[in-house]
């Protein structure tokens, strides 16, 4: 791997599911040694689907680069071994129920203890105290309990948003902490415990619609509309293209005006002159909005919104994704086979890092047992 930062870092990950793999994902692609500790019947995710090439497709995005080491913690033998890679580790990441790992004298503050210099990344669902503490918690559970839910969708019912956003973002706050626990280290000497919840996550990413409820007014479900922006939604042209056109600020909406509706005098319009006053009349300003575009076909809007260097996207099925002329692929290799998915978004001096291997369900137990002794 070309500039690896984390080269030489051991990360142990007693992981399943999604966010504990998305973050250790991304420590694999930067370079860091990754065992993944599975089960001996393995990470459950690996059974989600069969949607890349026979595999989960969860598993194949989430474990590239990983090593799998599959082990029963229950038995002394497959204890020992974990306690003596553990020893030699920088990092270790867990998503087990809470209190799992101590209750088996493997618990952060345990482990910790004997190795000061170690991080411990334990992620949960609602943390380690209160009163939700000894919850399941899944990633729909939580979007419903945050509130998440009643601000997705259309006006009708709340939705789901359409990926495993809660176990994501997860991951996305466990990667960064560990990447600042790594710096700290480097410069104090000593590890970290984190903890995170995905409950919490979610709830800081909640903060604006948090701040527009405790006012009185909750944000409304608009489907594809912005709740505090205006225009910012799906506007149709002649010929049935549907385009989500965004409009920013003041000096945007004149030009749009003038330069995409040719109606010069709106912006001076009451109704149409700030954003706070397109939002209070969104109606009326869609109405007319697409009563112009409605006129025009997609290439003679799309050539206007360009020249305006007004915001806008197709609103394109996944298909759109799979052919979309931007998209950059990244390969993997799997035991069926290499496969492409999307790539990593980070560019680092001109490279996407990627782990370039997904690691069948113990692939790698007999070299490790060997190497640290347990074989």
């Amino acid at each position: 791997m070309v500039d690896a930062p984390l080269e030489g870092l051991l990360v142990v990950s007693i992981e399943q599911a999604v966010a504990a793999p998305f973050c250790t994902a991304r420590l694999a692609d930067a370079g860091a040694r990754v065992i993944k500790v599975e089960r001996p019947e393995g990470d459950f995710a690996r059974g989600y689907d069969a949607a890349a090439q026979g595999l989960s497709s969860y598993f194949v995005w989430l474990n590239r680069g990983k090593e799998s080491l599959a082990l029963d913690l229950k038995t002394p033998a497959d204890r020992a071994l974990f306690e003596r890679i553990v020893a030699g580790a920088d990092v270790l990441v867990q998503n087990l129920k809470p209190g799992a790992l101590d209750r088996m004298g493997l618990g952060p503050a345990e482990l910790r203890a004997r190795h000061p210099r170690l991080i411990t990344c334990s992620i949960s669902g609602y943390g380690d105290t209160g009163p939700y503490a000894t919850r399941k918690a899944y990633d729909l559970l939580i979007q419903a309990d945050s509130g998440l839910c009643s601000i997705t969708g259309g006006p009708g019912e709340p939705a789901r948003v359409g990926i495993s956003i809660v176990d994501i973002a997860t991951g996305a706050t466990a990667h960064a902490a560990i990447l600042e626990a790594l710096i700290g280290r480097s410069i104090h000497g000593r590890g970290a415990d984190i903890r995170i919840s995905m409950f919490d996550v979610i709830a800081d990413w909640l903060a604006v619609p948090y701040f527009h409820a405790k006012s009185g007014k909750p944000p409304k479900r608009i489907g594809l509309a912005h709740p505090s922006i205006c225009p910012y939604g799906v506007f149709t042209t002649r010929d049935g293209a549907d385009l989500l056109i965004a409009v920013q600020n003041e000096r945007e909406f004149k030009i749009f005006a003038d330069q995409v509706m040719g109606q010069p005098g709106l912006a001076a319009d009451p109704v149409f002159g700030t954003n706070n006053a397109r939002v209070a009349n969104r109606e009326a300003v869609d109405a007319a909005i697409a009563a112009r575009l409605a006129t025009m076909d997609r290439t003679e809007v799309v050539d206007a919104l360009l020249k305006a260097d007004i915001a806008f996207a197709d609103v394109n099925e996944l298909q759109g994704l799979i052919d979309h002329p931007h998209l950059t692929l990244a390969r993997v290799e799997t035991g069926v086979g290499t496969q492409s998915l999307p790539a990593p978004a980070a560019t680092v001096d001109g490279v996407r890092r990627i782990g370039a291997r997904v690691p069948d369900l113990g692939a790698d137990t007999a070299a490790i047992r060997v190497e640290f002794g347990g074989g």
